[in-house]
C-alpha cells in the first residue's frame, strides 16, 4: 500500500511540474554595457542611456512628414520606461507586440513631468515578459508613487468623482477624477492609446457619480508647470487600460 501511495504522490508531482513550469526568462539581468533600472532612473536629463526591457503597450504610430514614429510603454522586472517617437514604419510598430524584450539606446528626456527616451535606436532581442498590474492602491498620494512611474498598476476600491473631454470634444482624451479616502486623484483616457470607439472609452463615458471601481493603466505624468527639477507625486495621470464598475 505504502509504494502504491508513493507512486501516486510521485506521479502528482510530475504532472504539477509539467502544469506548472518554473519560468525560465531573467527579467533583471542586464547585458554588459547596459543600465539598470535604478542607473537609468539616477542619470540625469540629457544623459546618453541605453536599457533592456520588454514592451507592455504601445501609445500610437503616426507619419510625420513622410517619418513613422511610434511610442511605447516599456517594462523590465524593476521599474518602468517611456520610449516617445521612436522612427520606425508602421509595419515595424505592429511587429512590437506585448511581451517583446528591447534594447533601446537614446536619450533621457522628460515632458511636463513624464520621464522618457527620445531620439532612440531599437533592437529586438531574444526574450518575452508580460508584466502582471502592480497594486499601487496604497502608494497613491504618497512620494514612493513616484518610483513606479510608466509601470501597469492597479488601483483598487476607487469612487468615480466626475470626467471632462479635452477642449469638450468627444474623441479627445477624457480627463477623469477619482476619490480614495476623501482625496481626488486624476487620471486620463488617453485617446492615443484607448480612441473614442473603444470599449475602455466608452466605459469611462458610461460611469456615473458615485460608482466604485477598480482600474488598470500606465503610471504616465503631467505636470502642468513642466518643472524638471523632479517628478511630483500629486501629477501622476495614469493612462486608463481598465476599468472594472464593483
Amino acid at each position: 500500500m505504502k509504494k502504491i501511495i508513493c507512486s501516486v504522490l510521485v506521479l502528482i508531482m510530475m504532472l504539477t511540474l509539467v502544469a506548472c513550469p518554473v519560468p525560465t526568462e531573467d527579467i533583471y539581468t542586464k547585458s554588459e554595457g547596459v543600465m539598470t533600472w535604478e542607473e537609468y532612473n539616477a542619470a540625469a536629463l540629457g544623459t546618453e542611456v541605453t536599457i533592456e526591457a520588454y514592451v507592455q503597450g504601445k501609445q500610437a504610430w503616426w507619419s510625420d512628414n513622410g517619418v513613422g514614429k511610434g511610442s511605447f510603454y516599456l517594462q523590465d522586472g524593476v521599474g518602468g520606461y517611456f520610449l516617445y517617437e521612436l522612427n520606425c514604419t508602421e509595419e515595424e510598430y505592429n511587429n512590437l507586440v506585448a511581451g517583446t524584450k528591447v534594447r533601446v539606446t537614446g536619450y533621457k528626456d522628460m515632458w511636463s513631468g513624464e520621464v522618457e527616451i527620445v531620439d532612440a535606436t531599437l533592437t529586438i532581442i531574444e526574450g518575452k515578459y508580460v508584466a502582471p498590474f502592480t497594486d499601487a492602491t496604497e502608494k497613491l498620494g504618497t512620494a514612493d508613487i513616484v518610483k513606479y512611474q510608466n509601470m501597469k498598476l492597479a488601483f483598487k476600491g476607487l469612487t468615480f468623482v466626475s470626467m471632462t473631454y479635452q477642449g469638450g470634444e468627444r474623441g479627445k482624451d477624457i480627463y477623469v477624477t477619482f476619490s480614495l479616502n476623501g482625496q481626488n486623484y486624476d487620471f486620463c483616457v488617453e485617446s492615443y492609446l484607448t480612441d473614442a470607439d473603444s470599449d475602455i472609452y466608452k466605459a469611462v463615458e458610461a460611469l456615473e457619480e458615485g460608482d466604485v471601481v477598480d482600474v488598470e493603466g500606465f503610471a504616465y505624468w503631467y505636470d502642468s508647470e513642466n518643472r524638471k527639477d523632479a517628478v511630483y507625486p500629486e501629477n501622476l495621470n495614469t493612462h486608463i487600460t481598465g476599468i472594472t464598475v464593483k
